[in-house]
């Protein structure tokens, strides 16, 4: 085999093992899941049943956790999309005097790791008596994820030509008009793009729920599937894979449900004043 096919074939080679690598564990979560007697080992079932599904679905706590997560990840993504479209469009549209040293240090917030502001945000919230709260949680959540939203949505905003604002705002629209009913639904992919980058942070995230909620019937999913860990004295593999199964979900069907508009957005990306 020459040089030049040895290349070719050699990053093949590579990428195959990693998809394998990362193939592997979701094969065991999937068929651990719908086998009555899963353990670590990956192995075909040697009988299928959905009794860990069952078990998992019909446990009101459970649930609750999962309207919890949900709760929190929808509202910080509502928040963070609404916050990041108003703080994008000044850094987009206008000429401001410390504009690049302000959005280094936006990209320098977003590379600061929130375990090193946990501790004086941890004491904040006692001094407000904000802890064991949800809505303080999602106001920490929204704030640590607005830096990289920002960026993001400024880069999406910098896309859409100023002209078709201008042309609006000849028709008489406001600076609020031309955002909400030219650039808004421009910036639909880039939209879409940052709730769900948020939404998915938001429902995986472990750190933060489990530091400032204390009360265990106000856990979301992301925590209540740790201390499935120490719910019984041996791990039931088959209940834990279930429950990591339908903890993908709704990130999964926000994504599917995402597409459709994210095309929509697309296809007026080519708009321009006639």
């Amino acid at each position: 085999m020459n040089r030049y096919k040895v290349e070719k074939v050699v990053p093949y080679i590579i990428l195959s093992i990693i998809g394998i690598l990362f193939i592997l564990p979701l094969l065991w979560v999937l068929f651990a899941s719908f086998d009555p007697n899963a353990q670590q080992a990956l192995k075909m079932p040697s009988s299928f049943t959905v009794n860990n599904f069952t078990s998992i679905l019909t446990d009101p706590a459970t649930l609750r956790s999962f309207g919890i997560g949900l709760f929190i990840s929808f509202g910080q993504s509502v928040l963070v999309v609404v916050v990041a479209i108003m703080a994008a469009y000044p850094l987009s549209r206008y000429a401001l005097k410390f504009k690049k040293s302000f959005m280094y240090s936006i990209l320098f917030m977003t590379a600061l790791p929130i375990t090193a502001v946990m501790v004086p945000v941890y004491q904040l919230f006692l001094y407000l008596n904000m802890q064991d709260s949800l809505i303080g949680t999602i106001l920490f959540l929204t704030a640590s994820g607005l830096p990289y939203a920002i960026w993001m949505m400024k880069n999406f905003m910098d896309s859409v030509p100023l002209e078709l604002e201008e042309s609006a705002w000849i028709d008489g629209a406001s600076v609020w008009g031309g955002l909400r009913k030219v650039v808004a639904p421009l910036m639909i992919p880039g939209i879409c793009t940052v709730a769900i980058f948020t939404f998915s942070g938001s429902w995986g995230n472990f750190f933060v729920p489990y530091i400032l909620i204390q009360t265990p019937d106000k856990f979301p999913a992301s925590v209540t599937i740790f201390q499935f860990f120490g719910n019984f004295g041996m791990i039931e593999y088959g209940k834990l894979a279930a429950f990591s199964l339908i903890y993908t979900m709704p990130a999964v069907i926000l994504y599917m449900f995402s597409q459709r508009f994210m095309s929509q957005g697309f296809s007026l990306g080519g708009a321009s004043k006639g």
